[in-house]
């Protein structure tokens, strides 16, 4: 047999009866090995034409893995082609007959990044290095070249050889570059570049270190800040931790005496701290209607009883026997279970499976049977979901239904249109009185405090505001009542005064029914300060006293308005 001769794609053997052609397929260059293992007999005492594919082999004797380079005739051994391809590593050992071997873990390497390298390798020809077949090293011949450049290099350049730095060599083999901006300014460019000149480096110098002092002032000055706003929530924590003794030691056990005090009004508008919060708005809500922790069991056995009745299509006449009428149930217990999922909804916490779904559920259908009258309307669960944060369920039904039944929230809640209107009008009053600018704007816009009121005192701005911030208005209609819930529509206003001068009526319906969200506690509260609710010498309540005397003449007088 004559020499065998690798090309690309295929393995060509001169014909004998000892031997055969075999089509390899792939691109034989591109080392893509063949997709089954192929026998191939080498006839002994032959040689073969070297060529610049190889392959991986597993040699008959002993299965050691081997590496051919071009082809060699072996002593009759069967070579199976394996499915990947390696480089001719330094550490490879020759064995008789052109056949290299190589250790096992060195077969690991995978054929695409092989692939990419040896692609690289074959566009640069010039590369001594890389040379496949030789008498040299790899590792020696690479390193010849090496120094050989890099004397030329200085040779034309004019410069003293001196042996690169180990930071230089450890740049030379990262993939990307830069690493930092100091790598740009301070260090030196690799040996393969011209040096750069003493002005450059100079200003690369002056630039470098005009950024240090710059970010350290930046570094400084976010440190302050954050020392500032650690110091100021140690302030209020100590402040919360005094304002809760003092209402625990002093204020609570004697409420009946302090509660009206100059003292205890004072630390009223501070905020009421947290741990102490519902207690005193049960204290300051009161219970009028006398209602206790057993009347609320029965009002929630009832609804429990008409919510089952309701799933298993209770009759029409169990229906009237509780007291309700099929329109009541689906518009106040059906619409209960549609707007607990919408209350609160980025808390997560009363919706269906939260902690607080089951009480607030209780609540509200405990109230809607204690007042059929009323029945459930869309707000309520806001209210009724802050007593719960802050009072246990049953004390949280008391305060709620007391609450519920103010003159204010009875009006709003019952829809008494006429008494609406009166509290309109009274609130116009003292909005024309403390912003008459603005006033004047919304009157040329057809802005009517319907549109944005209503959904403040629903709610009593737990919908609106945040919720911290929203029991701090709590805190304060607590102490105040209905005056201060028409005070602090009228802070809110006069905090965004000078914005809303600017809008048309589509964006202040837009704006005010949708607040920011990052509202400033202290500049809220000092606008809310600086309102005076007195008009021509007259509180809140004459004033809404007199409007609705002459409400009430005026239905007399006019037969159209008594019917």
């Amino acid at each position: 047999m004559s020499g065998s001769v690798w090309g690309p794609g295929s393995l060509v053997d001169q014909p004998s009866s000892q031997t055969a052609h075999t089509q390899l397929p792939g691109d034989w260059l591109g080392v893509r090995a063949p997709h089954t293992p192929t026998a191939w007999p080498f006839q002994p005492g032959r040689s073969a034409q070297p060529s610049l594919a190889f392959q991986t082999a597993w040699s008959g004797l002993g299965r050691a893995p081997m590496v051919l380079l071009g082809t060699a005739a072996w002593a009759g051994q069967e070579c199976s082609w394996g499915r990947r391809a390696l480089l001719w590593l330094p550490q490879s050992q020759a064995l008789p007959g052109g056949v290299m071997a190589v250790s096992p873990a060195l077969l690991l390497m995978d054929r695409n990044s092989l692939a990419r390298k040896q692609n690289a390798r074959l566009d640069k020809q010039s590369d001594l290095g890389w040379k496949l077949f030789g008498k040299v090293p790899l590792g020696e011949n690479a390193q010849k070249d090496a120094k050989k450049l890099q004397k030329e290099y200085e040779d034309k350049a004019g410069r003293p050889s001196k042996p690169p730095s180990p930071k230089q060599n450890v740049r030379k083999n990262l993939d990307f570059e830069p690493l930092s901006t100091t790598a740009l300014i301070l260090e030196d460019r690799p040996a393969n570049l011209p040096a750069k000149p003493a002005e450059e480096a100079q200003k690369h110098r002056q630039q470098y270190e005009e950024m240090v002092v710059q970010a350290k002032k930046r570094e400084l000055k976010e440190a302050q800040r954050r020392k500032k706003q650690l110091e100021e929530r140690c302030r209020l924590e100590e402040s919360i931790g005094n304002a809760v003794l003092t209402w625990n030691n002093e204020i609570l056990p004697n409420w009946e005496t302090m509660w009206c005090s100059r003292k205890v009004r004072d630390l009223w508008w501070q905020g009421i701290p947290p741990s102490v919060r519902g207690k005193v708005w049960s204290l300051a809500i009161g219970n009028e209607l006398n209602i206790t922790h057993e009347l609320f069991d029965i009002c929630l056995a009832r609804a429990k009883e008409r919510w089952r009745s309701f799933s298993t299509g209770g009759s029409e006449a169990e229906t009237e026997d509780a007291g309700f009428s099929a329109a009541d149930r689906e518009a106040s217990l059906e619409l209960i279970k549609l707007d607990i999922s919408r209350t609160f909804p980025s808390l997560c916490i009363f919706q269906q499976g939260g902690p607080y779904h089951d009480m607030l559920h209780s609540v509200l259908g405990a109230y809607t049977c204690y007042r059929p009258d009323v029945g459930y309307v869309q707000g309520m669960s806001f209210i009724a979901a802050v007593l719960i944060l802050n009072l246990d369920t049953a004390d949280a039904f008391i305060a709620f239904s007391n609450l519920l039944n103010k003159p204010c929230q009875m009006a709003f809640f019952r829809v008494d249109h006429g008494l609406m209107l009166t509290y309109f009008a009274a609130f116009e009053v003292f909005f024309e009185e403390n912003l008459p600018k603005l006033f004047a704007h919304f009157k040329k816009n057809n802005l009517t405090p319907d549109i944005y009121l209503i959904d403040w005192i629903f709610t009593l701005y737990s919908k609106s505001l945040p919720l911290d911030l929203a029991c701090r208005v709590w805190d304060v209609f607590c102490r105040d009542g209905e005056e201060f819930l028409f005070r602090t529509a009228l802070g809110l206003l006069r905090l965004f005064q000078d914005v809303l001068t600017r809008m048309d009526f589509i964006h202040v319906a837009q704006f005010l029914t949708r607040l920011p969200e990052d509202l400033p506690a202290e500049e809220f509260f000092a606008s809310i300060a600086s309102i005076q609710m007195q008009s021509r010498n007259k509180k809140w309540a004459q004033v809404l006293t007199a409007l609705q005397k002459d409400s009430r003449e005026m239905e007399k007088g006019s037969p159209s308005l008594r019917h």
